[in-house]
């Protein structure tokens, strides 16, 4: 992971031999810094704030030390409540972005054979996870995006960029004026999971701790997912942008792929 010290330095942190290794990079070359200690129990997401602590003194007023997001070689799409893979075809066929892509599937979902590991939305979460061993970027559709949150909560320093359209983020929605779509997916598809439908979790304590860039997708004529729903997650989000589509209902990232996608390619790039 690398890191901009308010920008005069950039350093890295390394995993090596179950400790945290911290080297300045200068001029193209790499210097262990010994005199920076990093506790090993550290967790991934919370090395950006240990370093504000250590170079507080370089910092000017509101600067804070920020990671610097390696280019993903790996797009993950994550479906939503129906687990319907075929959901981020035509965004991903419009993408200019070089790397791998992999459309997730739910065991259990969309025809999909049920797998008995899998028993819960954190268990989907672990299922992603296991593909993620390399920088990746995860883009994820309503209830999908509840499985990516808790994906890069777990393995933040691998999860380079998120793009999440119309979803919760594993945040509260009952004072944003959605409505509810449990009862009439449940009614209209009754084999899918209980634990997918009951489930409920407020992440947003944690959310602050990601400092991903991450790309928020809505449109403005979703009952599922209103526009308060995205202004809530941009505002606990530290590196949130909030792109809405006029005309855009909650299966805006399928019905306008033609525009999702140069957003999300712009996204991609960024650093």
């Amino acid at each position: 992971m690398k890191f901009n010290i308010y920008g005069r330095f950039q350093i890295e942190v390394r995993r090596e031999n179950g400790a945290w290794v911290v080297y300045r990079s200068e001029l193209g070359k790499r210097t262990r810094l010994n005199d920076v200690p990093v506790p090993p129990d550290l967790a991934a997401q919370e090395i950006a704030t240990y370093l504000d602590d250590i170079f507080h003194e370089f910092a000017g007023p509101g600067d804070t030390v920020e990671p610097i997001p390696e280019k993903p070689s790996k797009l993950l799409f994550l479906p939503g409540a129906l687990g319907r893979t075929e959901f981020w075809h035509p965004a991903a066929e419009l993408l200019a972005y070089p790397a791998q892509k992999v459309h997730m599937t739910w065991p259990g979902f969309s025809g999909i054979p049920p797998d008995p590991a899998i028993r819960n939305v954190d268990d989907l979460a672990t299922r992603v996870l296991a593909h993620i061993e390399a920088p990746s970027a995860l883009i994820a559709q309503s209830m999908g995006g509840v499985v990516a949150m808790l994906a890069a909560l777990r393995k933040p320093a691998l999860v380079t960029h998120l793009v999440l359209s119309v979803t919760s983020g594993g945040m509260r929605m009952d004072d944003v004026d959605a409505q509810d779509w449990r009862p009439a997916v449940q009614a209209e598809h009754p084999g899918l999971p209980d634990w997918f439908i009951s489930h409920q979790e407020d992440l947003a304590p944690k959310l602050a701790t990601l400092r991903i860039p991450t790309l928020l997708l809505w449109g403005d004529a979703d009952p599922i997912s209103p526009v308060k729903a995205g202004q809530r997650l941009a505002s606990v989000l530290p590196r949130a942008e909030l792109h809405v589509i006029p005309g855009g209902g909650h299966d805006l990232a399928c019905a306008f792929a033609s525009q999702v996608a140069p957003l999300i390619d712009r996204h991609l790039a960024s650093r």
